[in-house]
């Protein structure tokens, strides 16, 4: 009778964990999935909400593993949502700029939509200023994952996703895993792994648009990236193969800066092609610990700070150049010019094209890794 009792009473915490409804000052860490509409096709998307006892909420769907929604406590305690996104999926399925979504297989750019291989050429879709940008017209940021919650201390959603032979141009069958965990002191860690069946290239990572005001633009939001040196680019924002030092240049982030300070300095022509910043940022410290400090992101009003730490050897520093108030955001608000940034956590645009950058190649029998976390803070 007592294994009876004890067996239910275990079956009835497994089932809060995963279900229990948050409540005004206890909040009840776990997992809940709801329903988040139809593809095109029929096939049903989910909404996953990461919880963790501090309040802290990240919402996800399986269309393109996006975070649509991200709360975070301010100096006040106040929770806001400070990531932009869409209150529906039909709002992503007609077109977004990525947000809050995983890019792949290739984050950023490819010179061209071409690469070579084992001396065989590859043709990649072009979709961006005649490149290729974050996996092409139909990369990982619009398929449907399959999700699992995974089982644990902390909240976390498995997501994963067979890229077949030739999708978009991209060789081999790839099976590609990202968790999301949302963890105790406020972080949300992002690990991906990825195999495939013959060679290939992959550079996965996130896209989520940040704005720790919660509204209004990024300008006033101060900036360190833990990086010397960035990458120059062309007029179509690829890479010359120049590793430039920042010193003395408007992308020298290594003290707490302002974006708006030099954001609109076109006497540098780097800012003339980006629009403002959108370039790959070379990371100085060492990751031989496993992760390294990428970026410390914080907005004065709020107090809210954002640490980022990566395996990743480099982080592309996007300052929403292209946001034009075309796409309406959650509430029915459009997003325009700068009301979000990105820091991409990755390997270097246009690596396969460079054989002088860290490589990007994925080979049968071997497993592509790659961690992230986006830890938040306050500073009163």
């Amino acid at each position: 009778m007592y294994s009876k009792i004890f067996q239910l009473a275990l079956l009835a915490g497994v089932i809060c964990f995963f279900s229990c409804k948050n409540t005004p000052g206890t909040p009840q860490p776990g997992i809940e999935k709801s329903a988040f509409g139809q593809m095109p096709d029929g096939r049903a998307v989910e909404l996953y909400t990461l919880r963790n006892a501090q309040g802290m909420e990240v919402k996800i769907t399986t269309y393109g593993g996006t975070i649509t929604s991200w709360t975070a406590p301010d100096k006040a305690g106040t929770y806001a949502d400070i990531a932009l996104g869409c209150d529906s999926l039909a709002d992503y399925l007609h077109g977004t700029p990525y947000f809050g979504a995983i890019i792949g297989r290739y984050g950023n750019r490819i010179a061209k939509g071409k690469f070579t291989l084992d001396s065989v050429a590859y043709t990649l879709a072009t979709n961006n200023i005649g490149n290729h940008l974050h996996g092409g017209i139909a990369g990982f940021d619009k398929v449907l994952w399959s999700a699992e919650a995974v089982p644990g201390a902390e909240p976390a959603l498995r997501l994963t996703y067979q890229s077949k032979d030739g999708e978009e141009g991209y060789p081999g069958n790839l099976s590609a895993t990202v968790t999301y965990t949302l963890q105790k002191d406020n972080a949300l860690k992002i690990d991906y792994t990825a195999t495939a069946d013959k060679p290939t290239i992959v550079n996965l990572t996130n896209h989520t648009y940040f704005n720790l005001a919660g509204n209004g633009d990024i300008l006033g939001h101060e900036l360190l990236l833990h990086a010397d040196r960035f990458l120059p680019v062309d007029s179509t924002l690829i890479p010359t193969g120049e590793l430039r030092p920042v010193s003395g240049t408007v992308f020298d982030f290594t003290s707490a800066t302002p974006i708006g300070a030099r954001i609109n300095d076109t006497s540098d022509v780097q800012i003339r092609y980006g629009l403002g910043y959108d370039h790959c940022w070379v990371l100085t410290a060492s990751d031989a610990d496993g992760l390294r400090p990428a970026a410390v992101l914080s907005e004065p009003q709020s107090g809210r700070v954002l640490e980022v730490l990566t395996t990743e050897p480099a982080v592309q520093f996007y300052s929403g150049n292209f946001l034009d108030g075309t796409v309406t955001g959650k509430g029915d608000l459009p997003y325009r010019y700068r009301t979000g940034l990105c820091l991409e956590t990755q390997h270097y645009p246009d690596a396969p094209n460079r054989p002088e950058f860290p490589s990007t190649v994925l080979r049968p029998g071997e497993m592509y890794t790659s961690s992230t976390v986006y830890r938040f803070s306050v500073k009163r």
